[in-house]
């Protein structure tokens, strides 16, 4: 990969609106240009789920205000060279891209299906943006002739459904 490039990442799950947008917000924080993220759903949510931003913002110092729920249709044609998906559902449903992507999951509870008290919802969004975050960072980790050779098996799938 050449200095100027960067890896172009496309986050999906079914909503939307909180485990693909932590991801995305995640990975564009932390790659310092090295990766770029984006993230969609199959069928968008429609809006952010409040509990994500939060969790961006005081468990990562992360503000993203313009971030919005959207269809994994707006990505059509584009090429990226990572697809990760984040829930089986995007998994089972999710397209063929063009550029052969490299395609991981990395699967992880809906926090949006959490209900309880506010304190068990949020401690829910905090541990599935941990996973997400720690993956991340493993992701982050590899370097470009590792990320050029990759496998879809070596970079966070458990093998266990969600």
């Amino acid at each position: 990969m050449s200095p100027n490039k960067s890896y172009r990442v496309l986050f999906l799950c079914t909503g939307n609106s909180a485990r693909s947008i932590m991801a995305e917000a995640l990975l564009n924080h932390r790659a310092q240009g090295r990766f770029e993220a984006y993230s969609a759903g199959a069928a968008p949510a429609g809006q952010i789920n409040p509990c994500a931003l939060e969790t961006l913002r005081t468990q990562y110092g992360i503000d993203v205000p313009h971030a919005r729920s959207k269809s994994w249709t707006e990505f059509a044609g584009q090429n990226f060279d990572f697809i990760i998906t984040l829930c089986d559902k995007a998994r089972e449903s999710c397209p063929v891209w063009p550029g052969h992507p490299i395609t991981a999951h990395w699967g992880s509870p809906d926090p949006a299906a959490i209900v309880g008290p506010a304190k068990k919802v949020r401690d829910g969004f905090r541990n599935v943006a941990s996973q997400i975050a720690a993956r991340i960072n493993l992701f982050l980790a590899l370097r470009d002739d590792q990320l050029d050779e990759l496998r879809i098996r070596e970079i966070g799938y458990s093998g266990k459904k969600e």
